[in-house]
């Protein structure tokens, strides 16, 4: 994914990976066993592609791919034991090249795509392919940290998204609301809308478009709406965002100029229908109400560098998460565009006339906007951020060097938001 740019980017990222990847498999703490330390994990090559386990909504689990030139890349399946602060992991091969992109089936918590470099005749490929985890990993786990002897397994091909004819693949989406059965996959210009059938080991193509204009145009990033019955997705090109309709495979609008540079990375707000992020090269974080691509209706300028992913909170709208090549994690409170501008209502029954006219006035209000904490346990390019599945308070973000730290929303504004 993103080869062009971000290869220049990957001659300094690869002498601090080397470095700093620290030994596989070794669960770092916080230094305190507070409810609002970090918790680190070091893998041994760089990475930077991470998912949560969408299916998996009891335990939190991610899955980190890395990217090695030199030895058999890896998926590690990453649980975390909120209860004792500490990681577990499993190690499964992926033996067909670098892993650029990572994502998992909403239905199924075993199945899994990537998309990887594959060299032939000299020239370096991006494909896509859908994998089965051995069944026995496929739950969450919560067994104490092998040591580093433990028998590291392999995943099992299903199908390739075969893009021979469509170019580079940059990422794989999974159909949010869906039984695991539909796809869309990113490849140069193309859109390619896939069915998997026979328990995802066949994959057909059911429909594609293609983006025209002038120059050599590639997609970077795209989204799957869990909104409109699932019909819609948004893309990024170059400074451009546009959503398409799945049906049509036609364009519904255009964001032309979202950002002054590349966009690399965009996010549906899950309880706002017409409601997306992006962020890009220019350090900026935009929200835009997508019937009316005018102007942005809000812009975040806290990052120093590139912005590589933005993340809504799937539980609480107005949390918002972006991480940078300024090796920073931002955790941001967007109440003022959130599904809540105005926080929780009070029951008029509770208050006395005093508090009532005080909380009138406070409704008026809208809530101010704010950074809510800067995380800087990276030391290298944050190349990705997730969210949970299965706890809305806790995030994972992934550096180059191969450094993955595992946050939690602080705890005062999580006992804001609830009550």
């Amino acid at each position: 994914m993103h080869q062009s740019t971000s290869r220049k980017r990957q001659a300094t990222d690869s002498a601090k990976g080397q470095k700093a990847g620290g030994q596989q498999g070794v669960p770092y703490r916080g230094a305190t066993m507070e409810d609002d330390a970090p918790v680190i994990y070091g893998l041994e090559f760089q990475a930077r592609a991470l998912t949560p386990q969408t299916a998996e909504t009891d335990a939190i689990r991610f899955l980190v791919g890395t990217q090695s030139l030199r030895y058999d890349n890896q998926i590690h399946i990453i649980d975390f034991d909120d209860e004792n602060n500490i990681i577990n992991k499993n190690v499964l091969l992926h033996q067909v090249g670098e892993i650029w992109h990572i994502s998992t089936s909403p239905a199924d918590k075993g199945v899994l795509a990537t998309c990887y470099n594959k060299t032939s005749d000299s020239k370096v490929m991006t494909c896509a392919a859908v994998w089965r985890m051995p069944k026995e990993l496929e739950s969450g786990s919560h067994e104490s940290p092998d040591d580093s002897s433990s028998n590291t397994q392999t995943l099992e091909l299903l199908c390739h998204l075969d893009n021979t004819a469509h170019g580079n693949m940059a990422c794989v989406m999974w159909e949010p609301m869906g039984d695991g059965k539909k796809v869309i996959s990113l490849a140069d210009n193309n859109i390619l809308l896939w069915d998997l059938q026979e328990s995802s080991a066949k994959a057909v193509l059911s429909s594609s478009a293609a983006l025209e204009g002038k120059g050599q145009l590639k997609f970077t990033s795209g989204r799957w709406s869990p909104h409109h019955n699932c019909t819609q997705i948004a893309t990024a090109n170059d400074t451009t965002v546009r959503g398409w309709d799945t049906r049509s495979m036609r364009q519904i609008y255009c964001i032309e100029n979202a950002h002054g540079q590349l966009v690399r990375d965009l996010d549906f707000n899950p309880n706002k229908q017409y409601y997306l992020a992006s962020c890009g090269d220019d350090c900026k974080v935009k929200f835009w109400d997508t019937r009316n691509v005018t102007e942005p209706v809000k812009t975040l300028e806290e990052h120093s560098h590139w912005v590589w992913n933005v993340r809504y909170n799937h539980s609480h709208d107005q949390l918002i998460l972006t991480g940078s090549s300024d090796s920073r994690v931002i955790l941001s409170n967007m109440v003022s565009i959130s599904s809540e501008p105005f926080g929780h209502m009070v029951d008029d029954d509770e208050l006395s006339d005093q508090e009532d006219q005080h909380q009138e006035e406070k409704i008026k209000e809208p809530l101010q906007d704010s950074v809510i904490a800067t995380y800087e346990e990276h030391e290298d390019s944050v190349y990705a951020v997730e969210w949970s599945s299965a706890d809305p308070w806790l995030f994972a973000s992934l550096s180059y060097d191969g450094r993955l730290v595992i946050n939690r929303v602080p705890r005062a504004l999580k006992y804001h938001i609830l009550l």
